[in-house]
This record gives C-alpha cells, sequence and structure tokens, in this order.
C-alpha cells in the first residue's frame, strides 16, 4: 500500500488549496468613536455578591453572536473580562471561553455576577458577530472593585 503523502506532487496539492473555500472571516471595522462602559459601576466601587453589572454602549449597536456583520453593520456584543486582560495575541481570535471571559452572546445588556470576596478587575469588550475584537478594539477601561461579604444579621 503506498501512502498518499508520499506520492502526492506539489502541484497536486496547490490545485486543491486554491480550489478550497476561503475559511477566513473579514476583520469587521468599528468607527473610532464607539465606546463602552459601565453604567452604574466605577473604580473603586464595593459590592456585595451578587450584583448587577449594567453594559453601556455608544457609536454601535448590539446584535446576538452570529448575526451576518454584510447584513448588520457596526453591531456586535459585550463580553466581560473578570480579572484578565487583553492581550496583543488576541487580535483576529475568537475570545476565549472561561470564568474570566464572560460572553453575552444573545445581545444582553447587564447581568448579576456572582464573585467571592476581596479585590477584582473588570473590563468590558465589544466583539464582533464571530466573537473576536474589532478593530480599533472597543474596550472599557478597567476598573477595581472590592467585592465584600452579606452581612449575616440574626
Amino acid at each position: 500500500m503506498t501512502c498518499l503523502a508520499t506520492t502526492t506532487r506539489p502541484w497536486f496539492v496547490m490545485g486543491i488549496l486554491a480550489a478550497a473555500p476561503v475559511l477566513a472571516v473579514e476583520t469587521v471595522m468599528a468607527p473610532s468613536s464607539a465606546q463602552v462602559y459601565f453604567v452604574h459601576l466605577k473604580a473603586g466601587d464595593e459590592v456585595t455578591s451578587p450584583f448587577k453589572v449594567m453594559f453601556g454602549l455608544s457609536g454601535m449597536g448590539v446584535a446576538p453572536a452570529g448575526v451576518n456583520p454584510i447584513d448588520f453593520k457596526q453591531v456586535g456584543h459585550h463580553h466581560l473580562f473578570i480579572n484578565s486582560s487583553i492581550k496583543p495575541g488576541m487580535s483576529g481570535l475568537p475570545i476565549p471561553t472561561d470564568d474570566q471571559h464572560l460572553h453575552y452572546g444573545q445581545g444582553q445588556t447587564e447581568t448579576m455576577l456572582s464573585l467571592k470576596p476581596g479585590t477584582h478587575t473588570l473590563q468590558l469588550v465589544f466583539c464582533d458577530p464571530h466573537q473576536r475584537l474589532h478593530y480599533p478594539v472597543i474596550a472599557s477601561e478597567k476598573i477595581t472593585i472590592q467585592v465584600t461579604e452579606k452581612d449575616h444579621e440574626n
């Protein structure tokens, strides 16, 4: 039996690659005036968990993840980074899904957030319909908050 990989000619492989559909997704451009921000939460706030976080947006619209950016221009959805930062390698890649990167891909504009007591950083990030950072990046300032335990009165 002959292995295909050892008998394939370079011109044959190039022909297959040229005929393959393009899977790359275009960068979704954002207006430079677009901004996301926390509505009722600011740096230095002390909150009791769970607490409401409201997402503010100007200059663009909110839409569920997966909408066609050709049909729905200048839209995206919110992500909340908890104790995390935008990293240089994130550009063009889907935002990870984990406890530090919360996705609101149904178009949510607020959430009830439960965090352990202590100091935490929060940053809103507005992503394109493909879960990637817009260009230019649309992100709030990173804020630091203090989460306290509930008072247990008898």
